[in-house]
């Protein structure tokens, strides 16, 4: 009997073991490409990033997570996340002209990883619980000013790439909350005149500046266009096969900034060419195929939103990320979901698929309290 419940549990731990092996597929693709070979290396510090991520995952994974669908939770969490963002534009000292971290010492938080995820939750909630009256058009509105108070703090750091992102889960889990197609129009209105504001009032000089060097990069070839020219740069010359492993010169020799985090694709294609962009591609494509079919197979609504919000943090992230490496984006500084460096995205991305792995397999467990739970607290 003891044997079986080991068993039982075991089987139940790995039984969304595609997402953690896609995952960790793709992180194991950005730990080799950041790979220098040298002291300056910092792959091993992203190699225990990664580890840490699949012990959060697999934690996660094994309890049940549903009180996280209850209302005063994920408000707290709201609230939370808020001050952070404030208590960071307050009391923190600018790191290159940005007020984005925490340091901790040997470590650094970045809270807007948080935020995303509580973003999630929060518009999960709020649709789940409304889903018969979504035709509203005030609801759009509403769910839209939950979204616009963590961007603006966030555009005062100024990041103008989380800002992004926070706008495009709002977007796309506005789209896939059942809105009325009449609404989509009022939703292109809002966003055309959020960015008009953007641009006059929010962004910085060195923002637009980059916005208008995507137009014609060449134009500041050495100044606010150089990035976006080595890496296109460094992806052309991938070429189909690539360069191989550890022979990226844009890269390797520091021609392509930050090819650790912002242009890691550009770094990755470089070495990899066509063919490993593809695989990468595919690699995304499946994840995003699985949470999907996790959450057509979802018994609240609340779970089944918030597997799909996870979904379009990756797919925006993937996009704007490829997107500005490929020169087809303005450069706004944006990472790639599991490939680029960094701790505090990779934890949070672990953790959000491991609280969609739990609410799969307890969701199936009890549907009728899941779906009780839709209006409960």
């Amino acid at each position: 009997m003891a044997e079986a419940v080991r068993a039982l549990s075991f089987k139940t731990l790995f039984s969304e073991w595609p997402l953690v092996a896609i995952a960790t597929a793709l992180s194991v693709l950005g730990l080799v490409t950041m790979n220098t070979y040298g002291a300056g290396s910092l792959a091993p510090r992203q190699l225990v990033f990664i580890v840490i991520g699949v012990v959060v995952y697999f934690a996660l994974t094994a309890i049940d997570v549903r009180f996280l669908r209850r209302a005063p939770i994920i408000l707290t969490g709201y609230v939370f996340v808020l001050v952070l963002l404030v208590v960071l534009l307050v009391a923190v000292h600018p790191v290159m002209g940005a007020k984005s971290w925490f340091d901790l010492g040997p470590v650094s938080f970045q809270p807007t990883d948080l935020v995303k995820v509580v973003l999630i939750a929060l518009l999960a909630k709020y649709f789940s619980r409304r889903h018969l009256e979504i035709a509203n058009v005030r609801h759009i509105i509403v769910s839209g000013l939950y979204a616009a108070a963590p961007a603006v703090l966030v555009l005062l750091q100024p990041d103008l790439g989380t800002a992004v992102i926070l706008g495009s889960i709002w977007f796309g889990m506005v789209l896939v909350s059942g809105i009325p197609k009449r609404h989509l129009a009022l939703v292109i209105v809002l966003g055309l005149t959020a960015a008009a504001g953007l641009w006059f009032f929010g962004l910085h000089d060195y923002q637009r500046a980059r916005i208008m060097a995507f137009v014609n990069p060449a134009a500041d070839i050495h100044g606010s266009g150089y990035n976006a020219y080595q890496a296109t740069v460094a992806v052309g010359s991938g070429e189909w096969l690539g360069k191989g492993i550890g022979y990226g010169t844009q890269s390797k020799l520091r021609f392509l900034p930050q090819y650790e985090t912002d242009f890691i694709f550009a770094a990755f294609a470089e070495e990899w060419g066509f063919v490993g962009v593809g695989l990468v591609l595919i690699l995304y494509g499946l994840l995003l195929l699985r949470l999907i079919e996790i959450a057509r197979r979802s018994s609240a609504n609340f779970d089944a939103l918030f597997t799909l919000g996870v979904a379009i943090l990756i797919m925006a992230h993937v996009i704007i990320h490829a997107g500005i490496n490929l020169g087809l984006l303005p450069v706004t500084g944006t990472t790639i979901p599991f490939m680029s460096y960094g701790g505090s995205h990779l934890v949070m991305e672990f953790a959000a698929l491991g609280v969609v792995s739990s609410l799969a397999k307890y969701g199936r467990s009890a549907p009728r309290e899941a779906a009780a739970q839709e209006y409960v607290g």
